[in-house]
């Protein structure tokens, strides 16, 4: 049993008690019980990324974190079932690491802007034009292209994995943003596709300084998805993952994380005592993962997320030589 499983309805609540106001608790409660009962019938647990609501990622999820920490602790489950509340491409990734276990996403609709930048054909072309240059893939891409990526990246780990290769020269798919924040950490040329996050990519440096001028002291943290311009005028620049650890140790008395708007709702659950400033875009895909939703998932056994087998093992493999660089 988890500790989300072993904790009274009341104690659930008063994790997100400063985002869901009391009157409104009772719509959430019968579906996070029932959630919590189903888990215990399925087997089940539940991943959930950090821009899920506080209403999910505090009171049903049982593993929370970014896409890197979500894929390791994927491999490390026991359950039979894994529901991953966050988008597609996170679940086919749980499921390249646990082809055994059964996958469940709450909506088929919770697609990802940088995976639909790219294909597995893009990714052969770029082979031919740039022959024996090692391919390095963010995990925000589909099996497909993982299937033909020689390695996978997140943006807690990218710099790591691209100067693992030992070698000068590398192609980063598909953000471009990210790929060229970290080409100006590392001595190795990247190559980088035109994908973009649609929630990062509308930050911009005259949205840092009216942040500056209106809350004076802010302490600006930006996710590496950003415009580099943007990531020039912050504070700090780092993952998700990384923007947590960054709150944790240097506890900044105003803080505004530019990234999707969840993220500051869940931090803020252990941080009451800080501001957080909230210039946030919202991600639609990670929204239609709802209560309701999980609910009905787990009631159903719906969507089941499945990998063909003539890309799971070569997808799989890019993955888990991600994970084995420490």
């Amino acid at each position: 049993m988890s500790l989300m499983e072993s904790m009274p309805l009341p104690a659930l609540y008063a994790r997100i008690r400063h985002h869901v106001p009391a009157i409104e608790w009772p719509a959430y409660a019968g579906d996070i019980d029932a959630i919590l009962r189903l888990k215990r019938e399925r087997h089940a647990v539940i991943l959930a990324h950090n821009y899920q609501t506080p209403e999910i990622f505090h009171t049903v999820a049982d593993i929370v974190g970014d896409s890197l920490a979500l894929a390791r602790e994927a491999v490390n489950t026991d359950a039979d079932v894994i529901l991953l509340a966050g988008v597609h491409f996170m679940a086919e990734t749980a499921k390249l690491l646990n082809p055994e276990k059964t996958v469940l996403i709450a909506d088929t609709r919770a697609g990802c802007s940088l995976a639909e930048s790219i294909t597995g054909a893009d990714v052969r072309l770029l082979r031919e034009r740039y022959p024996g240059v090692p391919i390095v893939t963010y995990v925000n891409s589909s099996a497909e292209v993982k299937a033909e990526s020689d390695i996978c990246c997140t943006s807690g780990n990218a710099k790591k994995v691209v100067e693992s290769l030992g070698v000068p020269k590398v192609i980063m798919l598909p953000d471009e943003y990210l790929a060229q924040n970290i080409a100006k950490q590392t001595k190795v040329e990247i190559v980088a596709w035109k994908g973009h996050c649609e929630v990062h990519e509308r930050f911009t440096p005259g949205d840092i300084a009216e942040l500056r001028k209106s809350y004076p002291g802010v302490t600006v943290l930006a996710h590496p998805e950003c415009p580099p311009e943007v990531v020039a005028v912050a504070d700090f620049t780092g993952s998700t993952a990384g923007m947590i650890d960054y709150v944790g140790k240097n506890k900044p008395a105003r803080v505004a994380l530019i990234t999707e708007c969840s993220m500051s709702d869940n931090v803020a659950v252990a941080h009451p005592e800080l501001e957080f400033v909230r210039p946030c875009n919202l991600c639609p895909h990670m929204k239609r993962t709802t209560l309701p939703k999980i609910r009905h998932a787990l009631e159903t056994m719906t969507y089941e997320v499945t990998v063909p087998d003539h890309l799971a093992a070569r997808a799989r493999a890019s993955v888990e030589r991600m994970l084995a660089v420490k």
